[in-house]
């Protein structure tokens, strides 16, 4: 499974993001995470035991501004400098002050690149985790189920998660943040039968941008299925056609 050693990585070639420059808030010999979801690229939770060493808000920037140095100095171009890494990036205490100091890093030395986060949404009951997310110019906030249940199958929350819950927290964005879900099927959950009632949370939402992806890479759970790009179009025809803004990976 994939895992990253180092606080910045990349850049890579990101199916949704370009040129993405990554930064991994978690620590770089395992996994952390309050989901467990069945189609990580880091594979399970109970595989990527580590002890909790976190790098701080002076270790990120060093890195990042090295980082960035290095990249203007080869010519090397960044689309975004995102968020993700082995595991949720908000479970870091200093996420708030690392966001900051990514703004400032990217201002003075990368002003063109865009600043993302991607989070599985968990932590937005924090009011300082959801002021950060606000400065940035992409929260990617993740919704693959419509219910306890259906995340239970796919998400395996080890935390508190309650729909309505989670609802509520991508709502103090007020619409500007980008909604992403996965789309999929196993022998017990299947995108397509949840498409309607998502579809209602995506109207409740009105998220500026909403991206759908399907499997890419290697699955900790097997036998898991992936869509094509007609599929999920189809799934998503009635959103599209009532003008929101959709990207759709296969």
């Amino acid at each position: 499974m994939l895992r990253f050693s180092d606080i910045v990585f990349g850049p890579i070639r990101s199916r949704r993001l370009g040129s993405s420059l990554g930064v991994n808030l978690l620590p770089p010999n395992g996994k952390l995470c309050n989901f467990d979801c069945i189609y990580c690229e880091c594979g399970w939770n109970a595989d990527g035991r580590c002890t909790p060493e976190l790098p701080d808000a002076d270790q990120v920037a060093k890195a990042l501004e090295a980082k960035l140095l290095q990249c203007a100095e080869e010519g090397i171009s960044i689309d975004s400098i995102t968020f993700s890494g082995n595991g949720e990036p908000t479970l870091n205490p200093d996420f708030p002050a690392i966001i900051d100091r990514t703004i400032a890093l990217r201002d003075r030395l990368c002003p063109k690149a865009v600043v993302s986060v991607l989070s599985n949404a968990t932590m937005l009951g924090r009011e300082k985790v959801v002021e950060a997310l606000r400065k940035v110019d992409n929260p990617i906030l993740k919704l693959d189920a419509v219910s306890r249940e259906g995340a239970d199958l796919i998400n395996k929350p080890q935390c508190d998660w309650e729909l309505e819950t989670v609802l509520d927290g991508m709502a103090k964005f007020q619409g500007n943040f980008v909604l992403q879900t996965m789309f999929l099927a196993s022998d017990e959950f299947d995108t397509a039968d949840i498409a309607g009632r998502w579809m209602d949370i995506v109207r409740q939402l009105k998220p500026r941008q909403i991206m759908i992806y399907t499997l890419d890479r290697e699955t900790p759970q097997k036998g898991l299925v992936k869509y094509s790009v007609e599929q999920m179009r189809t799934m998503v025809a009635p959103l599209i056609e009532e003008g929101f803004e959709i990207q759709i990976k296969g």
